[in-house]
């Protein structure tokens, strides 16, 4: 597990817009460790981490392109069904917040094969704290329950 700076981008939501700015990033040779685009009605939210994000960053300010950096985190993922699942489970037992949450396949990072996972969560120090002990090794695993509230 790593924490590495994520790059946001809202581009046009146009034919073509991503591939220009993909290929800006190639010519600066800044690669993409992980990426996801969503819809956003009119615009696309290009959320990425870059193997150089200082690079990356004068790339998008050479674009005239407004962006926004964070904090998250790169977590190995198990190549078996649930592993994901179990890191959820991790954060939640420890009432860490997932704000946002993408999955790069690739295993650059990961040694296991089961690809990285790029982890946005409320506290970033708790998470790599918790992902990185095993304090809950040898303790009867109790279920996450949040209180529904009717209304």
């Amino acid at each position: 597990m790593e924490t590495a700076k994520q790059i946001s981008v809202k581009l046009v939501n146009k034919p073509g817009r991503l591939a220009q700015l993909l290929d800006a990033m190639a010519k600066a040779k800044v690669r993409c460790r992980a990426l996801v685009v969503m819809d956003s009605g009119d615009r696309g939210i290009i959320r990425f981490v870059p193997t150089e994000w200082e690079r990356a960053r004068k790339v998008l300010e050479g674009l005239n392109l407004p962006y926004e950096l964070a904090d998250v985190l790169l977590v190995d993922v198990p190549k078996q069904p649930g592993g994901f699942r179990k890191i959820c489970e991790r954060l939640a037992e420890h009432h860490l917040n997932i704000d946002y949450a993408y999955h790069s396949f690739g295993n650059e990072v990961g040694a296991k094969g089961g690809g990285v996972a790029v982890i946005k969560v409320n506290d970033l120090s708790k998470a790599q704290r918790v992902l990185s002990t095993n304090d809950t090794a040898g303790k009867q695993r109790t279920s996450v329950r949040r209180p529904v509230y009717a209304r």
